[in-house]
C-alpha cells in the first residue's frame, strides 16, 4: 500500500503513483481563480507573518486596559494573554502597547492598527460563519460496517456528536462480521479488526490496535474476588464466545492456557458477552477499547497486545473526497485519537 497524507495523519493505499493522489494534489489548470489564488498567495510572502488570531488579544487589552481583565474576557491564563501580545508585537515589530504600573495603554502604533485589527476580527467572524454554514450544508447518506461491539459501545457517542456537528448527514450502520465489498458498493466506510487491510482501490487508516485483557464486573469481585493471574483464572468462570473470527482466538487462547475446562457459559456475539460480563456471570477476555470505558468492570490482567492485527477504518479512494465521506472519516478518526489516550490499548 501506498501512504497518502490525509487531514488527520497518514492513510495507507493500495494503489500507486497517480491512482494514490488525493484530488487535492492535482493541479487542474490556470483558471482565473487559481491564477487570483496565486498572485494573493506571492503577496503574502512579502507580508509580515503572524498569528492572526493574536489580533483579538489586541483588540481586548485594548479595551480592558490590562492582561488580567482580558484574561477573564477571554478564559485564557493572565500569561497566556501578555505572551500573545508579545508574539503579536515580535511578529509585526513593532510596539503595540505601554506596559505602566495603571496597565496596559496602546501606543500611536498600536492605535494605528487598532482600527484593522477590529476590521480582522469581522472577516474571521464571517469567516466562521460560512464555515459553519458550509458544514450544516453537508448532506447525504454514510453506510458504515462494522462489529457490533463497537457499534454499540464506541460509535454510539461518536455519531451522537457527529450528528450535532453534520445535521444533514444520515448514518446508516451495518454491524456485521462480514467483510462487505468496499469497491462494489457494499458499504461506503468499513472498520476491521485485521492485520493489513486487503483489496484494490482502499485507503486505511489503523486507529487502534487489538488488546485484550480479562475483566470481570465489581460485583462478581467482591462477591468472588478477581483473578491476579492466568493460574487463578481456571478457578472462576470463565465466559466465552463471539462471533466466528473472535471466537477462533477465543478458543486458541483457552487452549494456550489450558482454560477449555473452566468454561462455565458462551455466547455467540461479543455484546452477549460483554452483557454478561456487566450482570456479574462471570469472567471474559474482551477488547481493551470496549471494557476500559466500562465503568462496572475491572481489568484482571495486564493487557493482551495482539501485535500484528489493529482496528483499521477504511474506505474506497474514489469515496474519500466526497464531502460527506471526508468529514465522517475524519470525525471518526479524531475520536479513535481521543480514546487511545483514555485507556492501555493502543
Amino acid at each position: 500500500m501506498a501512504t497518502i497524507s490525509g487531514k488527520r495523519g497518514m492513510w495507507l493505499s493500495s494503489e500507486r503513483g497517480e491512482a494514490a493522489m488525493s484530488t487535492e494534489s492535482r493541479v487542474a489548470g490556470a483558471d482565473p481563480e487559481t491564477t487570483m489564488l496565486r498572485e494573493r498567495s506571492a503577496k503574502m510572502q512579502n507580508t509580515p507573518m503572524f498569528d492572526w488570531d493574536d489580533a483579538r488579544y489586541l483588540i481586548v487589552v485594548a479595551a480592558t486596559g490590562s492582561t488580567l481583565a482580558a484574561s477573564r474576557r477571554l478564559g485564557v491564563s493572565q500569561t497566556t494573554v501578555a505572551r500573545r501580545v508579545s508574539a503579536l508585537e515580535s511578529a509585526l515589530g513593532l510596539r503595540l502597547f505601554e506596559r505602566r504600573a495603571a496597565g496596559y495603554q496602546l501606543t500611536d502604533q498600536g492605535r494605528a492598527l487598532l482600527p484593522a485589527a477590529l476590521q480582522l476580527q469581522q472577516v474571521a467572524e464571517r469567516f466562521a460563519d460560512a464555515a459553519r454554514t458550509a458544514v450544516r450544508d453537508i448532506s447525504g447518506v454514510v453506510r458504515i460496517t462494522m462489529p457490533e461491539i463497537y457499534a454499540t459501545t464506541i460509535l454510539a457517542p461518536m455519531l451522537r456528536d457527529f450528528h450535532r456537528a453534520y445535521p444533514a448527514i444520515r448514518i446508516e450502520l451495518d454491524t456485521t462480521d462480514a467483510l462487505r465489498d468496499l469497491a462494489a458498493g457494499g458499504a461506503d466506510i468499513a472498520l476491521r479488526l485485521c492485520v493489513r487491510p486487503e483489496g484494490g482501490g482502499l485507503i486505511a487508516r489503523r486507529v487502534a490496535v487489538d488488546a485484550w485483557s480479562v475483566y470481570c464486573s465489581r460485583a462478581y469481585a467482591a462477591e468472588r474476588g478477581q483473578p491476579r493471574n492466568r493460574r487463578e483464572l481456571a478457578d472462576h468462570v470463565l465466559i466465552a464466545g463471539g462471533e466466528p473470527a473472535m471466537r477462533r482466538h477465543y478458543r486458541e487462547w483457552l487452549a494456550t492456557n489450558d482454560l477449555e475446562a473452566a468454561v462455565a457459559m458462551e455466547h455467540d456475539t461479543a455484546v452477549g458477552i460483554l452483557s454478561a460480563v456487566r450482570a456479574g456471570a462471570g469472567v471474559a477476555a474482551m477488547p481493551c477499547l470496549v471494557a476500559d470505558r466500562e465503568p462496572e468492570l475491572i481489568r484482571c490482567l495486564p493487557s493482551m497486545p495482539q501485535h500484528d492485527r489493529g482496528l483499521w477504518l477504511m474506505t474506497h479512494e474514489r469515496s474519500r473526497n466526497v464531502p460527506r465521506m471526508r468529514a465522517t472519516l475524519d470525525f471518526v478518526a479524531e475520536r479513535f485519537a481521543g480514546l487511545r489516550g483514555e485507556t492501555g490499548a493502543g
